[in-house]
């Protein structure tokens, strides 16, 4: 019976062009996908009617269309609007929610806007700074990474 219960398992599931364990739960595996948090996670597993400790490998494929269905589109499903991640857009005035690498381009558009109109944040960002007001004193460290060279003894 147990050998059974196991067949069943996928290990590796993927929704939004994100590999999930299957060994998490459901709403632990949905918060695996850049856009899904706990809260917006949690809505859609009750909207798709998926309890939220399932295990993602145990998921059926209707239930993996379903989630992903809603997390497409959650106007639809009536997701609430305070749960998405883009709200009253700056291009378009709508509420949205972007997921995946949806999300990662319109936060580079966000930050080329900001440069391109010269506000305050563009230009830190422009400058390799901080942008939400941390302090610089001591924290100041870049991506370069630091290499010392030991002089070769002779």
């Amino acid at each position: 019976m147990s050998s059974d219960k196991k067949e069943d398992l996928n290990l590796i599931v993927r929704i939004f062009s994100t590999d999930i364990p299957g060994k998490k739960t459901a709403i632990i595996g949905l918060c695996k996908i850049k856009g899904v948090d706990k809260m917006f996670g949690n809505a859609v597993l009750s909207i798709a009617g998926v309890p939220d400790d399932k295990l993602i490998g145990r998921l059926s494929s209707e239930e993996v269309k379903k989630i992903e269905d809603v997390i497409k589109s959650p106007e639809k499903h009536n997701v609430p609007e305070y749960l998405y991640n883009r709200r009253s857009d700056p291009e378009t005035n709508n509420d949205s929610h972007a997921v995946g690498a949806e999300l990662k381009l319109q936060k580079d558009f966000d930050i080329r806007r900001l440069k391109r109109i010269r506000s305050f944040k563009g230009l830190r960002h422009g400058w390799g700074l901080k942008v939400r007001g941390q302090r610089l004193k001591s924290f100041r460290r870049g991506n370069a990474a630091i290499t010392i060279k030991k002089k070769v003894l002779k």
